[in-house]
């Protein structure tokens, strides 16, 4: 006889049940991102939806045996996600609508965690320089109330809202997960992950799309970017380049000003008479270019290298999803086609970049760990406490204790006390700086390799290097560490640092007794 999973839901800081978990995440099937006035801070919320988690346990988990368990960790798109689906999705009479708006509960719990991170990264598009954060844009896509089952008609297009008796109506409110859930192509091989189709749903919310234009987000045509080119953006381009653009200016602009006072606001296409103008004007500097239409191909080339340009100083995700494959790809607007050598290349660094963000994660927080219980274990006020180190640690991050209740657990005198030993922030702040140091290196390494700078690096270079990998290690990991332990009481530390760590415990802590 084949013994079931011992994975005990209710204790998941149990260390085994803990490597399930972490590993495949199954928590966000059953908890849901949401909306928190009370977590004035964050402006959201993780709310436990108990018929997600009893549906999910008994059709899924009860399922697998205590060895495949974690095979179905490793593959959990291709298993759990697409049984909640062909159960949500289905017109099958011998599946009741309960269960069916039970499998969607789960789906909505799940999918609410990428539409909250891309109001995140929706926010650092732009920058500092802005007068509002994520937190307004939860209102318009974190809508779910997590409680009103919901199923789909028979032609998936609308939303019905099943009632007590397991009758469905229509409803005139649309919460944006389901919608998410309805426009996705579950069965489609060539379709993109749930969670890049989140993402991509969010951007191109309506009510998103409408908030964010009144903050100047658009997009451009190429006419537009290079006639708003500056001339920090100029110095990037090569010499050629720069030519192009400054006799487009010298034309374009011009005539620019004119169609403004005129109120034509839509930058236009050059007409012929301009193109030849700027020919004449180029042939007077020694730049030849044949006719208009390589002209014109030249400045859309100049363009897309302000586009990229853009991408790096507006903090814009230079990936997206490719539908073909579910993988992350290099945005098409990007000159990754070109067969310019130094652009292939320095895409090369950017998808290594993010293959060494990981590891240099987990590598960080071992020596760190190591460095603070060395250094506890020489100071002589406080190498008494260099045991209760991790086990302090885990209180915080596994249980989501408070310092102040980790003290008398832990036999210390005083909050101040348990601050200066633990001092969560500190930690946050010197992981931070090992997987930047971790992330610098081995980018100059591959960049110096690869002949795109010198040995050794020029100071400019390498203040530029070091601000864009602060901001890629915040944006995808330590932002959200410090705002969950600025967060205060009911802190909820679902980050990919808190999981991180509790994945490190979790192997450095031997498993209770009688645990399987």
């Amino acid at each position: 006889m084949v013994n079931r999973v011992a994975l005990d839901i209710s204790d998941p800081a149990t260390p085994s049940n803990l490597a399930v978990l972490e590993t495949a995440m199954l928590w966000k099937f059953w908890k849901l991102c949401r909306i928190s006035l009370a977590r004035e801070t964050v402006g959201y919320e993780y709310r436990l939806i108990p018929e997600a988690q009893e549906f999910f346990e008994n059709q899924i988990l009860n399922n697998y045996t205590q060895n495949n368990v974690y095979n179905f960790a490793t593959h959990l798109n291709q298993n759990a996600k697409s049984t909640l689906f062909s159960d949500f999705l289905t017109q099958d009479s011998a599946i009741s609508r309960a269960k069916r708006a039970a499998a969607g509960l789960c789906l909505r719990c799940n999918v609410s965690y990428p539409i909250l991170k891309a109001c995140q990264k929706i926010d650092s598009l732009f920058g500092g320089e802005k007068r509002f954060t994520y937190k307004d844009l939860l209102p318009f896509v974190l809508d779910d109330d997590g409680k009103t089952l919901i199923v789909l008609d028979s032609q998936a297009k609308n939303q019905l809202v099943l009632d007590d008796r397991g009758k469905t109506q229509p409803t005139n409110y649309k919460f944006f997960t389901v919608e998410v859930l309805r426009t996705f192509k579950a069965d489609s091989q060539s379709s993109m992950s749930l969670d890049n189709w989140a993402y991509l749903q969010t951007k191109q919310n309506q009510e998103v799309k409408n908030f964010l234009s009144e903050f100047g987000f658009q997009h451009l045509s190429d006419w537009a970017i290079l006639n708003r080119a500056r001339r920090k953006q100029i110095e990037s381009l090569s010499e050629r380049d720069r030519q192009l653009i400054n006799v487009f200016h010298a034309v374009y602009r011009r005539d620019r000003r004119e169609h403004r006072s005129a109120g034509v606001l839509k930058c236009p296409d050059p007409s012929n008479s301009q193109l030849q103008e700027m020919l004449t004007a180029l042939q007077k500097q020694n730049v030849t270019v044949k006719s208009n239409v390589e002209l014109i191909a030249e400045l859309k080339q100049v363009a897309v290298q302000l586009k990229q340009y853009d991408v790096w100083s507006s903090r814009e995700p230079l990936e997206i999803c490719d539908p073909n494959t579910g993988n992350d790809v290099l945005r098409p607007d990007l000159p990754h086609a070109s067969t310019d050598e130094l652009n292939v290349e320095q895409q090369e660094i950017l998808e290594f970049l993010h293959q060494q963000l990981k590891s240099a994660l987990i590598q960080s927080i071992e020596q760190e760990i190591s460095a603070c219980l060395a250094k506890l274990e020489k100071s002589k006020s406080y190498a008494i406490f260099a045991q209760r180190f991790i086990p302090g640690l885990q209180l915080y991050y596994c249980q989501g204790m408070s310092l102040k209740e980790i003290v008398p657990l832990l036999e210390m005198s005083s909050w101040d006390q348990a601050r200066r030993v633990f001092n969560p922030g500190e930690l946050i702040n010197n992981i931070r700086a090992r997987t930047v140091e971790k992330i610098l290196d081995s980018t100059i390494a591959k960049a110096q390799e690869k002949g795109l700078t010198q040995i050794p690096p020029e100071p400019e270079y390498l203040k530029t290097l070091t601000e864009q990998i602060e901001l890629f290690a915040d944006v995808e990991i330590f932002k959200e560490a410090a705002e969950e332990i600025r967060a205060g009481k009911n802190r909820q530390m679902n980050s990919l640092y808190a999981r991180q760590l509790r994945v490190y415990f979790s192997k450095i802590t031997p498993p209770k007794k009688g645990v399987k």
